[in-house]
Order: C-alpha cells, then sequence, then structure tokens
C-alpha cells in the first residue's frame, strides 16, 4: 500500500518517498513526524489533493489552522472515492486546546470528523476527542521511525560520548517545562562535570535566561541557529543522555531523535517516549525521580547499552517502519470493507 499524506496549503513541498527513509539528506525534508507515514509506506507528502494520483485511494489528511481548507479537501477526496483518516498535524495537547479554542473552528472540526473515514491518533489522549467529535472510528498509531534501516543510525561508540542534551528548546509554551529541566539538570553538571548542549529558539531573551543558570563556559554550550536534520542528529549523538520535563503529551519526537542515535532519553510524557524507553519516561513518574534516573545513567554509563538495546527492541515491536506500515495496510483494509 502506497500512502498519500495531504497537508493541503502547508509550507512543505510536495515529496515522493520510492525508497521508503531514504539516505539523510540535508536537502530534503527528513522521515519523521508525518512524512514517516508516507516513508514507511513508500508513498507521497502533498500540498494540493489534486496532485495525488488516481490511482493512489488512501490519504491521510492533515489538519492545520486553515481548517476549512482541510475541509474542502476533504471533500474533493470523498468525491474522488479515495478513503481519507484525518489526523490533527500538531497532536500536543497545548496544540489542540489552541486550535479548538474558537466556536467556528471546532464546528469546522466536528463536521471533519464526521465526514471522514476514520482518525488518526498518534498520542493515545487524543482517541476520546475525535470520538467525541463524531468520527466514526479513531485508530491509534504512534509515529514511526526507520529504526530498522542501517543508514539511520547516526550512533557512535560509548565511550566517545560526553554530557547532556537538553531535548526541549523553548521557554514560552509552560508544558514543556524548559526552565525546570535546566535548573534540575544544572545540578548533575557541577556535581559530575558534564557539560549541557541546549537550543536557544528565544533570541536574547533566551541568552539571558540561560546566562541566569550561572554554568561555567565550559558546562554550557548554547546552539543558536537550527541545523538540518542530519547535522543535528550527529550532535545530538555525542552526548550520554537526552534529559527533558515535557508535560505537553506530544507524539514524541525528541524521544524519536535519541531512538534514532541510539541515546538514553529521560523524561518527556510523549507517545514514543512511553513505547520506547518506559523505564525513563515522565509519565507516571516525578521530576524528582527522573533526576535520580539521569544521575544512575551518568554515573554508571554500562547501564547505558542495556537501556538503547531494550529501546530499539522496543521500537522494532510498536513504531518501525515495517510495523507501523503493516499497521497501516490493515486498518484502511478494514475501512474498504
Amino acid at each position: 500500500m502506497s500512502l498519500a499524506v495531504l497537508n493541503p496549503g502547508g509550507r512543505d513541498p510536495e515529496q515522493h518517498f520510492p525508497d521508503f527513509a531514504g539516505a539523510p539528506d540535508e536537502a530534503a525534508h527528513p522521515p519523521v513526524n508525518y512524512h514517516a507515514f508516507a516513508a514507511c509506506t513508500g508513498g507521497a507528502f502533498h500540498r494540493k489533493d489534486q496532485a495525488i494520483p488516481a490511482e493512489t485511494k488512501n490519504v491521510l489528511l492533515l489538519l492545520r489552522r486553515d481548517l476549512k481548507a482541510s475541509r474542502d479537501a476533504l471533500l474533493e477526496l470523498r468525491r474522488a472515492g479515495k478513503t481519507v483518516i484525518v489526523a490533527l498535524k500538531e497532536a500536543g495537547a497545548f496544540q489542540v486546546a489552541e486550535l479548538l479554542g474558537k466556536p467556528a473552528r471546532l464546528r469546522l472540526f466536528q463536521e471533519i470528523c464526521q465526514r471522514a473515514d476514520a482518525a488518526l491518533a498518534t498520542v493515545p489522549d487524543l482517541g476520546p476527542l475525535y470520538l467525541g467529535a463524531g468520527a466514526r472510528r479513531v485508530e491509534f498509531l504512534p509515529t514511526p521511525y526507520p529504526v530498522e534501516d542501517e543508514r539511520w543510525d547516526f550512533s557512535i561508540p560509548i565511550e566517545e560520548r560526553r554530557g547532556v542534551f537538553i531535548g526541549t528548546r523553548e521557554f514560552s509554551t509552560p508544558s514543556r517545562n524548559h526552565l525546570a529541566a535546566l535548573l534540575a539538570v544544572r545540578q548533575l553538571a557541577e556535581a559530575m562535570q558534564e557539560p549541557v548542549t541546549v537550543f536557544n529558539g528565544d533570541g536574547w531573551r533566551g541568552r539571558r535566561m540561560l546566562a541566569r543558570l550561572q554554568l561555567p563556559d565550559s558546562l554550557l554550550r548554547v546552539i543558536e541557529n537550527r541545523l538540518p536534520y542530519p547535522r543535528y542528529l550527529r550532535l545530538l549523538a555525542r552526548h550520554r543522555i537526552v534529559w527533558q520535563l515535557d508535560a505537553s503529551a506530544v507524539p514524541g519526537q525528541v524521544a524519536g531523535d535519541a531512538l534514532l542515535c541510539r541515546v538514553p532519553c529521560v523524561g518527556g510524557n510523549g507517545t514514543t517516549e512511553r513505547l520506547v524507553f518506559p523505564d525513563l519516561c515522565g509519565h507516571g513518574r516525578t521530576p524528582e525521580q527522573l533526576f535520580d534516573l539521569a544521575a544512575r545513567l551518568l554515573d554508571h554509563p554500562h547501564d547505558v547499552q542495556v537501556v538503547i538495546e531494550r529501546a530499539v527492541e522496543l521500537a522494532r515491536e510498536s513504531l518501525s517502519f515495517a510495523v507501523v506500515a503493516k499497521q497501516l495496510q490493515a486498518v484502511f483494509a478494514r475501512l474498504a470493507r
């Protein structure tokens, strides 16, 4: 089955994935997030419904801020005889609340859910929302990662790794708990002399906040600019752990990035965190418990290999390209019947 993922009027250009994940390429959108659903089936990512070939019958329609464009695309796809599953493009709890915070948008969302063949929840928490809005059925599928593709194994030897990588990067969203993560990691950095790497997405305000941590320059590395995805993964792979306290209930790209680098991800309550790092994630754990887990991994590096082997095994069983592609095929086959 070749899946078409449609983001009506979105900024990402049309992209085909004949080689599934393909080789890492700094010039192309990586096979992550909703591009991954297209890539795991050898399908394509589109901006216009007219670009979807007539022979492609299965479509994943993304719902973004312009819900009217999504509704209009849904109507055209149904007229063309396509089977359409809808999914919120930004699926974090705060993002969904912001999108549906106006009556007119909520009405459009309800209409879309009622007209679509099904809804896709990349976060388990979204199931009741879709059903409450009138979806005929809801399917839960995690965002796939090409964990079985050696081209996307960015790991380096454990003995060559050093430091803590902060998974979040914005102070402005309270549920990200970015400041709390930085304040907590300061203790780890100073106690174990482990450097901390953080991306600053908040400009001069972010620089001022980071300066208040009062970490010596030798223990704080601030990255000011966005990096192409493969370069970003190579940077992440040089660290001993990824640390976050994100409580946004997102699909979990931070943990997915860590997975591709074979680096333990401590904290976060996203879907990937829960599935791949169940013994390290923030779901059901206090920040104090997470701090102890991080400290133990830094103090006992031989435990890292065990954690990573289990994470890769769990990923192969739950969110590898092969597993999610098979699940997508089964879902659309049921809908066609």
